[in-house]
């Protein structure tokens, strides 16, 4: 049976999603695992994950900022299109229903490592690009610094993270 979890992205990540770029997203283990080789762990850890984001074949329905706007809703991502609310506030992610959210994704993976441990195949798949001086592994630290490093789980701790590969779904899907 598929089930539905809610997976908030920011409008940087949202466009990667809706550009095609971004098929991967890392969340941080709470609390932090200690003794990852015990393999009890590392399962209780996993179905952990399983019910915040959901197993292989299950749907994440995208929270983003988003407002009211004449006929449905506008979003913050399409803010630079010219995109604002009827009202002009935005509404938090955090509070976005099901019922506005315009992006789907089936979950085709879910596996457990040390951010640091991320390639630069997958650093891509996380929407972050390589430069002429920069890999997509180093732009992809920074970007996490900069969501995690204020809560103590930056790129220099190496936290443990669920790493949740998916795809695009065409809207409605498993509603």
């Amino acid at each position: 049976m598929t089930r539905e979890h809610p997976i908030l992205f920011s409008a940087a990540m949202i466009r990667a999603i809706l550009a095609g770029t971004k098929t991967q997203t890392r969340r941080v283990i709470k609390p932090q695992p200690s003794g990852m080789d015990d393999h009890r762990r590392y399962l209780s850890v996993l179905s952990d994950v399983y019910q915040k984001y959901g197993r292989p074949g299950d749907l994440l329905w995208v929270r983003e900022t988003w407002g009211p706007c004449e006929g449905g809703f506008c979003y913050r991502a399409d803010e630079s299109d010219g995109a604002k609310p009827d009202d002009g506030r935005w509404h938090s992610a955090r509070f976005m229903p099901r019922f506005a959210s315009r992006i789907t994704l089936e979950t085709t993976d879910v596996r457990v490592e040390r951010v640091r441990d991320i390639s630069e195949g997958d650093a891509m798949c996380e929407g972050a690009e390589a430069g002429l001086d920069v890999t997509a592994t180093d732009r992809f630290a920074r970007l996490w610094d900069l969501i995690n490093a204020k809560r103590g789980y930056g790129w220099d701790a190496n936290p443990w993270v669920w790493v949740i590969s998916f795809k695009r779904v065409a809207p409605g899907k498993g509603r």
